[in-house]
């Protein structure tokens, strides 16, 4: 520990923090759309209702194809990659990364656990505090051990895990989903702080231990780290000159893989709307199975592209308005929770299950707007995020300078 400190401003990747702030804008599209805005857990007539006007037809085709996972997959891998990068200047100093990674890891699940049960029921943080300590598994590991790997969790897994809840014995819950679900959004809308954010407690402890579904989201994030961690590893962000050939290649091939596959996910899923059940239909089976690979790939021409536009000057001062986002992303996914909740549940402006997507869009959208603004405004005076802050002071067992 002697020998670890925290990554300078000096030695950041500022292609790194852009694209982690472009994906943290996709990934709160994402959650207003789904979560916070109520599709999630509104009754299918409601969701109808608010659904069918033709400009939230199209919005919600338009999710579903660009956003939906997408973002979440770039935001893993750059973990991910994140991690390779730590990992290599610790050894570069000398010192072992066991220990600091262990604490981070440590620190990172506190703040999820506390994010999850205190606040939000879709926290993705402590998710990754456990795929991270799995991480340390593969640190010293071939590049094709990684990739057989990255194979099994991301192309293997998704049919497997689709067929067994189609076909495999049924697993009894607590309760069913659809039931605890409208609890929640009963919760929710309530004009108690205490009554929602013991609704969402209560819903995070009957989901968790119920179902299968951690288990598969730790599958899904660990694949996407391992694709990071390899990236990390062969310098993919932090020499994009001489990676460009590659890079042209993922672009074109992510969006025509991607185009397919998720236009296939569309497709099925407008068929599940209507009644199909994959279980009967070989065809839909594939189409839901592999959506998977579709968000991946199209999460690697999102990448790819950003990349190689961010070497051209006009296209880097453009693009790099979004670093310092990038650079307090734990802040900021904190902050769009707080704001979510203020404007979605009932003891605030009570807007869950009332707007339309298009207006739940847009809403994210202005507020990550703001989020740049404060967080330029932030970085001019001081070094770190206070979430940023906080995690590495707990981290290194001592306070960090947080003036810049």
């Amino acid at each position: 520990m002697s020998h670890s400190s925290p990554v300078s401003s000096q030695e950041r990747v500022e292609l790194v923090d852009a694209l982690r702030g472009f994906a943290l804008c996709g990934v709160f599209v994402s959650n207003s759309f789904l979560w916070f805005g109520g599709r999630n857990l509104l009754p299918p007539e409601q969701l109808r209702a608010l659904g069918s006007p033709l400009p939230e037809l199209v919005t919600g085709a338009l999710f579903l194809f660009f956003v939906a996972h997408k973002f979440l997959n770039l935001f893993g891998f750059l973990f991910g990659l994140g991690f390779s990068i730590q990992l290599s200047r610790t050894e570069a100093r000398g010192a072992s990364h066991v220990p600091v990674h262990l604490r981070r890891m440590g620190v990172l699940f506190c703040i999820g656990a506390v994010h999850l049960l205190a606040l939000w029921m879709g926290d993705i943080l402590h998710l990754y505090a456990l795929a991270g300590l799995l991480l340390l598994l593969f640190a010293g590991k071939t590049d094709r051990t990684l990739w057989r790997w990255v194979v099994v969790l991301l192309g293997v897994m998704p049919p497997l895990v689709l067929a067994l809840q189609l076909w495999g014995p049924e697993v009894t819950a607590h309760a069913p989903e659809s039931a605890l679900r409208a609890e929640l959004l009963a919760a929710l809308s309530s004009g108690s702080v205490w009554t929602a954010q013991a609704g969402n407690a209560r819903y995070v402890w009957e989901t968790w231990f119920s179902s299968p579904r951690v288990l598969i989201w730790l599958t899904l994030i660990l694949g996407r780290f391992l694709l990071g961690l390899l990236a990390g590893r062969h310098r993919l962000l932090q020499d994009v000159e001489r990676h460009r050939p590659l890079l042209r290649r993922m672009l074109w091939w992510g969006l025509c893989v991607g185009g397919l596959l998720n236009a296939g996910g569309l497709l099925a899923f407008q068929l599940r709307a209507q009644g199909l059940d994959p279980a009967s239909h070989t065809g839909l089976f594939l189409l839901t199975a592999f959506q998977e690979l579709g968000y991946a790939s199209l999460g690697a021409a999102y990448l790819a592209g950003f990349a190689l536009l961010f070497q051209r000057e006009r296209w880097r001062r453009a693009l790099g308005v979004l670093s310092p986002v990038g650079r307090m992303a734990l802040t900021n996914y904190l902050m769009q929770t707080v704001l979510s909740l203020w404007l979605y549940n009932g003891w605030g402006l009570g807007l869950i299950g009332r707007v339309p997507p298009s207006h739940c869009v847009g809403i994210a959208l202005v507020l990550f707007a703001v989020q740049v603004l404060l967080s330029h405004a932030w970085l001019k005076h001081f070094r770190f995020g206070p979430a940023e802050w906080l995690w590495r002071s707990l981290t290194y067992g001592r306070l960090q300078p947080l003036r810049g």
